[in-house]
């Protein structure tokens, strides 16, 4: 009898004592890891949080964009556009606006390359420098007058594909518009680019680069400046609408007001 005590309460000891060492060795992982093996939790800078498996979210937009009306999806392209032409033209139309950015510096027409080269060889390379700064002079200075067309132009998007373009390519609300007023723009905007030529005085000087260029090669060559810078200003300010597009579709920090973080907030998953 006395032995079975002994027995039992020698399991009850080592029982006691396995516990105490269990509880050692949790409280120990917790003061070290944050881990606390009674609940399963993670402590975190004074709070804790169930540690629960982690899986990746199944991140699609359409229960974003179901939430979404036409209109608001309408209104949140539009002020991309917006903000795209707005910054776009405030960036090109300064001294410089053009002619310094790589990206869409008007270059001397490919088929006067030739006269570039020649007028070079020829120890005028000042003059042809002269050109090319004055064909980007003209783009800076008429930039700022049609401001007003690109933003009336983005007043003519409907909202009847306004998802599909939410959805498109980066640069899809700009493709879209430019495709949709490419023709009208040209037309409103041309007048303004020759206006500028003539005002800082681009068509006399290439009228004496080419000149000269006839004179010294025998040869014919003309081109119609105006058309020319017309066209690649026109380019030059969709290139900066696509950039700023991209960078809202892609870049939360660029999303700067209410509309634009709902909106395009919820393409993200897409």
């Amino acid at each position: 009898m006395r032995k079975t005590f002994f027995l039992v309460g020698s399991l009850l000891f080592s029982v006691s004592t396995q516990a105490q060492l269990l509880d050692i060795i949790k409280s120990t992982v917790k003061e070290k890891t944050g881990v606390d093996l009674n609940n399963n939790t993670v402590k975190t800078k004074g709070t804790s949080t169930t540690a629960v498996p982690t899986t990746s979210p199944n991140r699609t937009s359409s229960a974003g964009l179901n939430n979404l009306t036409s209109s608001q999806i309408s209104s949140g392209l539009k002020e991309a556009l917006n903000l795209g032409v707005t910054e776009g033209v405030k960036k090109l139309g300064v001294t410089d606006g053009f002619l310094k950015n790589e990206a869409v510096k008007i270059l001397m027409p490919e088929k006067l390359r030739k006269v570039d080269t020649t007028l070079r060889s020829l120890g005028m390379g000042k003059l042809a420098d002269e050109g090319v700064k004055l064909l980007n002079r003209a783009a800076e200075d008429a930039v700022t007058e049609a401001a007003p067309i690109f933003t009336n132009a983005i007043t003519s998007m409907t909202i009847a594909d306004a998802k599909n373009i939410l959805l498109g390519s980066n640069n899809a609300a700009t493709n879209y518009l430019q495709t949709k007023t490419q023709s009208q723009l040209f037309t409103a905007f041309e007048p303004k680019v020759q206006a500028s030529l003539g005002k800082v005085g681009a068509d006399t000087v290439w009228k004496n680069l080419i000149s000269k260029y006839n004179m010294f090669t025998g040869q014919s060559v003309t081109t119609d400046l105006n058309e020319y810078v017309t066209t690649e200003t026109i380019n030059g300010v969709f290139k900066m609408v696509a950039d700023k597009e991209n960078g809202i579709r892609n870049n939360s920090v660029m999303r700067t007001t209410s509309i634009l973080q709902k909106v395009f907030g919820a393409q993200d998953g897409k």
